[in-house]
């Protein structure tokens, strides 16, 4: 029986000023009917290449030099847009990794999917909405009818996947490539996304490419796996042997650095732990919060009556779904909002009485600092790293000298494994990790003792999370910093927090010890939390 698609030897140049770049050398792999392959790999491997390769979607600087791609036996490797243009959304289809992105933000999401119907079929407008609600419907977004009218702003980030899967099946391909379909999404809501796409496939018996980061996501819902590194594929193999005894060196260090329920931060990158330090439990609360809330516009409180203390030193998780409060939260605590009621102390001093808008002049706020979700987003793109790091000292230390500022930054970098040579670049001539370097210097330039982590690592490949993991709790232990630490990823928080609450619509759900809690959950939702974490060795009984 042929294949679905081949890809055979491929080999893909890009011509940039600085010479050419060879982005895949030889790769070759197959996908059947109904089948699903993963690919997996660091950013650079070479995945989306190869997804882009297969659209024929590279861009002018990018070739395919030698190898073929057939598709249902036909030949595609040089196929021009006469050929491409009616296949490309009928037949092989393709969702992007940020659907936000992908999507027109200045026109109606039913008018998006009708778009993509009436281009492949000879159909009325009133055909297409109709079935454009029919595919909402389909990839389960409540409401589906209302919803046509709704732009991507006004649909949290599963629900703009799920609109960019139903655009993707509209027309009822046989090829799905999804690119990164679930960054950026918490467990439940990936779970959702994926278990729809399974369904999908299984139902209309597609053949789908997952390319992920994730080795769990993988495991889960991937017959084989494709391993990549630097536009080569490195090995492949079905998930129980690839993770059971991976045979490439590349594929275990993949492994190693891939948190599970088991592992410990230093076994990620095979380094013992410092000695811990323990909280002053005994001494009085660095934060204490009473009562929070949070209420935007007319809508139910985003946060509701959230209470909890944090003393020095010590590690606290917050985790839940998105719109769960989490990063509300945080803005609160670090005075970048006000809250609507309830009180914030901060050692002596309530905080929550202080405007945010007065804040950044006060001088606590050199204290209490924030690392965000995406650095290269926070970092100022007319920064040199210097100039990020330099900033809150110019600003909350006072300090002017260029030389003791030069000499104060280069030490922050240094502490946080940033080379000297770097500091003079600017954010886009760094890579994700270093911009996480970065950010992570710029906070603790200041000398905080509190640190607000909001999803610090979510969009790093799992090498680079484990050593900027490993990094924030060397810089923890070192110098006692305390954390509230703000993430989707479960197991992450185990490793990083001894103290974990659950929040589920702006209210705490369960609280306790991070080991208590992810042994024993207490409340259904919690359990929910937990099982929808996906474990290659949950699935394989690896480990």
């Amino acid at each position: 029986m042929t294949p679905l698609l081949t890809v055979e030897d491929v080999h893909v140049s890009f011509t940039t000023r600085h010479g050419v770049v060879n982005a895949l050398r030889g790769v070759s792999f197959a996908v059947d009917q109904g089948e699903t392959l993963g690919i997996v790999g660091e950013s650079g491997s070479g995945k989306s290449v190869t997804a882009l390769a297969v659209m024929r979607l590279l861009d002018r600087a990018g070739r395919v030099t030698s190898g073929r791609i057939r598709f249902r036996g036909e030949d595609i490797t040089a196929a021009g847009r006469s050929v491409m243009q009616p296949l490309r959304g009928a037949a092989m289809s393709m969702i992007f990794q940020n659907p936000r992105a992908a999507l027109n933000p200045i026109r109606p999401i039913g008018d998006q999917i009708a778009d993509v119907l009436r281009a492949h079929n000879d159909i009325s407008r009133r055909q297409a909405s109709s079935q454009a609600l029919e595919l909402l419907e389909a990839v389960r977004i409540r409401d589906a009818r209302e919803r046509l009218s709704a732009y991507p702003h006004e649909l949290s980030g599963g629900m703009c996947q799920r609109v960019m899967i139903a655009m993707a099946i509209a027309c009822e391909p046989s090829l799905l490539i999804a690119d990164e379909p679930t960054t950026g999404l918490d467990v439940t809501t990936q779970q959702t996304v994926m278990e729809l796409l399974t369904d999908i496939i299984h139902r209309r018996s597609m053949g789908l490419i997952l390319i992920t980061h994730d080795l769990g996501l993988a495991a889960r819902y991937c017959q084989r796996i494709a391993v990549m590194e630097q536009g080569l594929k490195v090995e492949e193999a079905p998930p129980e042997n690839l993770f059971g005894a991976p045979q490439h060196a590349y594929t275990k260090r993949l492994v190693a650095a891939s948190p599970t329920k088991h592992s410990r931060v230093q076994d990620l990158v095979g380094e013992p732990a410092p000695p811990s330090v323990e909280p002053k439990l005994d001494s009085r609360p660095l934060l204490q919060v009473s009562s929070l809330k949070k209420v935007f516009g007319q809508s139910a409180p985003a946060v509701a009556d959230v209470s909890f203390t944090l003393s020095e030193g010590e590690s606290l998780g917050l985790v839940g779904e998105s719109g769960s409060g989490k990063s509300t939260i945080s803005r609160m605590i670090c005075r970048l909002i006000d809250q609507t009621e309830g009180t914030i102390r901060y050692e002596e001093t309530s905080i929550s009485d202080i405007a945010s808008r007065d804040f950044h002049c006060h001088p606590l706020r050199r204290t209490i600092q924030l690392v965000f979700q995406d650095a290269g987003e926070s970092l100022n793109p007319r920064f040199s790293a210097f100039d990020s790091i330099a900033d809150p000292l110019r600003n909350l230390l006072g300090i002017t000298d260029n030389q003791e500022l030069r000499r104060r930054a280069s030490d922050v970098a240094e502490r946080c494994g940033l080379p000297h040579e770097l500091l003079d670049r600017f954010p886009h001539q760094l890579s994700g990790g270093q911009r996480a370097r970065v950010g992570i210097a710029r906070a603790i330039a200041p000398g905080p003792r509190l640190l607000v982590l909001d999803e610090p690592t979510a969009a790093l490949d799992v090498s680079v999370q484990a050593v900027i993991l490993h990094l924030l709790d060397r810089l923890r232990r070192e110098t006692g910093l305390a954390f509230v630490f703000v993430s989707h990823d479960l197991n992450v928080v185990r490793m990083m927090c001894e103290r974990t609450i659950v929040l589920q619509a702006g209210k705490i759900v369960e609280e306790g010890s991070s080991e208590e809690l992810f042994r024993e959950p207490k409340t259904e939702y919690t359990a929910a939390l937990l099982a929808a974490i996906p474990h290659f060795e949950q699935r394989h009984g690896i480990f």
